[in-house]
């Protein structure tokens, strides 16, 4: 069967991450194009293109800053064409396509397992359609579980319909980090005492975060460990040294965000001052995990110091781990920098975890990762202090958040004139893409002048 890459000349002769890139264009338009129509917003109110364009992008990049109120602007239909482009977002467009190959029952091409083998980041395509199905009903499971288990807590507060809807929207969103709700307009404020709503949530930003590798890692040595009945060190000994990675530097992320946040907001009357002290940690490790892309909020983020913002804005700019539905340059991308800088110090010829070495090449990608984001991410601060008149602090928050796909605000998204808007949409979709990505879209292919060999040059750096 032939691919419908194959169809188009012009098509076929790109490279895989343009097609991704142009992928998620095509869908924010067409997302932007259908919540233009009449019937996605409610009587009274008025979408304008940029309103619907900016919905369309934040939906799609799981991103979460909205310009109007998710649960009053748009209709029900509106608000289902939201979920829809989240659910994509949160897949991806690759990954959709090939779901929509699987259900029509068509064969997949080289070509095609490759664009998902480098969606994925994976290292092969052995089993990629099998990896591919796993992803897809294990999400769904997942948030299938969180809306049942929200619908606990939401019907009873919203009636049936409501409750039932509420709930499915706050567990795609939440398991995407897309940050995005229908709650009313203070979120999850209401929700900050709520232990069941805040453990529930926590967790399928965590789920989303760590990585669909990691997951299924996880699952097979677990089942592996019930059959031979192994100790839990032996658990921990089996898992692959991405996975052992992950868990280590999420745990630690978590903690480190959290003991921030309640020392820094400890006092503050205007966040989690005047809460009961298992309120206080609560609020400030839901704040930690919010953090790191997810974008939902129990307390005011205008409040918050400007300590925190700032520790908020370095977590926002890590973001969550590989191949999942968070943001950000990534951990592991983190990780591999400070490793090597590291080893440099230590005059260590290779970069070492758990008994494996760091290639050369992870550590020169990681590097342009960092790279070319941070650079971006700062132009476009630049940007929205010049045309916006915004504080630094604001500016920042904004575009951070932006570029990590988290979604928090300090009241500034809903307040952004046209060309803030503008700045803010870019942002989002270089964050949900990758701005790597978006350097390689346009660099063109020098391979051939890795045959030649230069002699070594005098440079000082330091």
């Amino acid at each position: 069967m032939k691919n419908i890459y194959n169809d188009s000349k012009t098509i076929k002769h790109l490279t895989s991450t343009q097609v991704i890139l142009i992928g998620f264009l095509i869908a924010i338009l067409v997302g932007a194009l259908i919540l233009m129509l009449p019937i996605a917003t409610v009587e009274g109110e008025t979408t304008t293109f940029g309103t619907a364009l900016f919905t369309s992008t934040t939906s799609i990049c799981v991103t979460g800053l909205v310009v109007v109120d998710t649960f009053s602007h748009w209709t029900l239909f509106g608000q289902i064409v939201i979920l829809i482009l989240i659910q994509i977002g949160g897949f991806g467009v690759i990954t959709l396509y090939s779901i929509l190959m699987l259900a029509l029952g068509k064969r997949f091409s080289l070509r095609t397992r490759t664009l998902i083998q480098d969606y994925y980041n994976l290292d092969s395509i052995k089993g990629l359609i099998k990896f591919l199905k796993k992803v897809v009903k294990g999400s769904l499971l997942v948030e299938f579980i969180g809306a049942l288990g929200y619908m606990i807590r939401f019907i009873p507060d919203f009636g049936l319909f409501k409750g039932i809807w509420a709930s499915i929207f706050n567990a795609v969103s939440a398991f995407c980090n897309a940050g995005m709700d229908v709650l009313g307009p203070s979120s999850l404020i209401p929700y900050r005492s709520d232990v069941l709503v805040n453990f529930i949530t926590i967790t399928l930003i965590i789920l989303g975060g760590i990585g669909y590798v990691v997951w299924f890692d996880v699952i097979n040595t677990v089942r592996d460990c019930h059959r031979h009945r192994w100790s839990l060190s032996r658990i921990w000994k089996k898992f692959n040294e991405h996975t052992k990675l992950v868990i280590i530097l999420t745990a630690c992320l978590i903690v480190l965000g959290s003991v921030t946040v309640l020392i820094f907001e400890w006092d503050n009357p205007d966040t989690i001052g005047n809460f009961s002290v298992f309120d206080k940690v609560m609020a400030s490790i839901f704040q930690s995990v919010t953090f790191r892309t997810a974008g939902f909020a129990t307390i005011p983020q205008e409040s918050l110091k400007a300590t925190t913002c700032m520790v908020g804005c370095v977590l926002m700019f890590i973001g969550g781990s590989p191949v999942g539905t968070a943001g950000g340059v990534k951990t592991m991308t983190i990780f591999v920098v400070i490793l090597n800088a590291f080893s440099f110090i230590g005059d260590k010829n290779d970069n070492v975890v758990f008994g494996k070495r760091v290639s050369y090449k992870l550590i020169n990608k990681a590097t342009a990762i960092i790279t070319f984001s941070l650079t971006l991410t700062m132009a476009l601060i630049i940007f929205l202090i010049h045309f916006e008149g915004l504080s630094a602090l604001d500016a920042s928050y904004e575009i951070f958040s932006a570029t990590g796909t988290v979604g928090l605000s300090r009241a500034v998204t809903p307040h952004l004139h046209a060309i803030g808007k503008s700045i803010v949409i870019i942002a989002m979709y270089a964050g949900r893409i990758g701005i790597l990505s978006m350097a390689l879209f346009f660099a063109t292919s020098h391979s051939d002048q890795n045959e030649i060999k230069y002699s070594k040059g005098c440079f000082i750096v330091g």
